[in-house]
């Protein structure tokens, strides 16, 4: 126990003036807190398609789709953590976090639209510059809510476990968003036609894409936003000045000295980078290497749906018996794994040819294990990133969970900046033609495409894994943070009333 913490007793404890920040989270709040979650699934559902429409519908290189991707991340490595601490020092009647979640409504459901609906026309520069504005434009507007309401839901409760089932219920609404959208997409949106074996190479179905998505994400928002308004009186004020450059600076340079916040940091930009890999990549692998239909690589939307029902218990089970630094690690491992098999078995010739009726079974088994796992990972981390917030107060003296958070939204958004980065350099490199056919396609191609699914991604997913290994903090070690910060607030209190 560090020298300046003591047991919380009847003489530091909380008075009755304080919020219980140790409170459980009505399951209604949970619900509205989670909607948000059909936004990003939307999001993920359009992201299954970007890379396949602007290469090989609309004839982009996909050089220059990963260069759009690549700036994207770049604006988001700075825009992200300027949202996170303008959400922190926000000052309103509404709170810190809700007038900045309704503010990014319409922008994002209006840059959504655009990016799969760019002008008739355009020439390839034009439409990598089309791609590069709304992809920012989305990717700015998504910090606008994403943020500050990941950092709401981080205010809602201080309980070290309760933390763990807010953002649990998050995290399987959104994977159900995500696997029902997905699954709308790909079999409603784009079905396979006499004309297009693949309905993703049909360009006529991107308008329905577009619209739908743009409605889905504005009404998700808005959802959101209003169904945790009666939560604002139950949040951390603010005591900080309004948002200046100096203090953001300072304050992201204490961050960078914590290193449990660096360990999650690196970690979770890593990973997301490998899925990111996966989500750009596996299309193509689908379509020309495992010669399968929209209609038959929907069925991987299915994989995602035990993760709904079994993540949130196991995630309880696994941080309460390991804690969350075992847990991310394992689950890390175990599902990189898992997602990686049948791509190398492919490359070693073991595995079975795509006329074999063990193909879908063989392709997709493994996925229903690693899927559930990857979500226990996103849950986890999410409920460390709440505990840093807590040892940022400690040593700082202030809270910074919408910085903290900019985190997780990098890490969401890289999965498509940096994964369709690496995905459309990776495929200049192997050769992969514009405009392909669904044969005809080099086998060298085919074994790259195989490689970046496969081997490359479990490379990426270790390094992540060995990041995290560089985590300090525990259940033991957050109920000593909490206790002093119980007592500093009580004091704060005190002290204000007595003045």
């Amino acid at each position: 126990m560090t020298a300046d913490i003591q047991p919380l007793t009847a003489a530091n404890s909380p008075g009755r003036g304080l919020p219980d920040r140790r409170r459980r989270v009505p399951l209604r709040t949970k619900l509205a807190f989670s909607s948000g979650g059909f936004q990003e699934g939307m999001v993920v559902a359009g992201r299954i398609t970007t890379l396949i429409f602007y290469n090989q519908v609309l004839g982009v290189s996909a050089a220059l789709c990963g260069v759009a991707y690549l700036v994207a991340s770049v604006v988001d490595a700075v825009s992200d953590p300027m949202v996170g601490a303008i959400s922190d020092r926000f000052r309103s009647r509404w709170g810190r976090r809700h007038p900045l979640m309704l503010m990014s409504a319409l922008p994002i459901a209006i840059s959504f639209y655009f990016l799969y609906q760019p002008v008739s026309g355009l020439s390839e520069g034009a439409l990598f510059a089309w791609q590069v504005c709304f992809l920012v434009l989305l990717r700015i507007a998504t910090s606008f809510h994403n943020i500050p309401r990941d950092a709401l839901g981080a205010e809602l409760t201080d309980d070290y476990h309760e933390r763990t089932s807010v953002f649990g219920w998050y995290n399987v609404v959104a994977t159900g968003a995500a696997v029902g959208l997905s699954l709308l997409v790909l079999n409603a949106v784009f079905p396979s036609t006499p004309a297009f074996s693949n309905g993703l190479l049909d360009p006529s179905r991107y308008v329905i894409l577009a619209g739908f998505g743009a409605v889905v994400v504005l009404a998700a928002v808005l959802v959101c936003t209003f169904g945790t308004a009666d939560q604002i009186p139950h949040l951390h004020a603010t005591t900080r000045r309004r948002f200046n450059f100096r203090d953001h600076y300072g304050e992201l340079r204490q961050l960078l000295a914590n290193r449990s916040f660096v360990s999650v940091t690196a970690s979770w930009l890593t990973i997301a980078a490998a899925q990111g890999v996966l989500d750009m990549v596996n299309i193509f692998t689908w379509i020309w290497v495992y010669d399968l239909s929209t209609e038959q690589f929907s069925v991987l939307a299915f994989a995602k749906i035990p993760g709904i029902f079994v993540a949130l218990p196991l995630a309880k089970y696994m941080t309460r018996r390991f804690d969350k630094k075992p847990t991310v690690i394992f689950t890390s491992a175990v599902s990189a794994v898992l997602v990686a098999f049948p791509h190398v078995l492919r490359l070693a010739g073991l595995f079975p040819g795509n006329d074999s009726a063990l193909l879908l079974p063989l392709l997709f088994g493994p996925l229903f294990v690693g899927y559930a796992l990857v979500t226990v990972m996103a849950i986890v981390v999410d409920s460390q990133l709440v505990d840093i917030a807590d040892d940022h107060e400690l040593r700082t003296g202030s809270r910074a969970e919408g910085t903290i958070f900019s985190v997780r939204e990098f890490a969401m958004k890289a999965t498509e900046g940096f994964g369709g980065l690496i995905g459309g350099f990776g495929l200049e490199l192997i050769r992969f033609p514009q405009n392909a056919e669904a044969e005809g396609v080099s086998a060298g191609t085919l074994t790259g495409l195989l490689v970046m699914s496969g081997p490359l991604c479990l490379l990426i997913y270790g390094v992540g894994i060995l990041f995290m290994m560089l985590y300090r903090l525990n259940a033991a070690r957050h109920e000593e943070i909490l206790t002093v910060l119980e007592a500093r607030r009580a004091a704060r209190a005190t002290g204000a009333g007595g003045g």
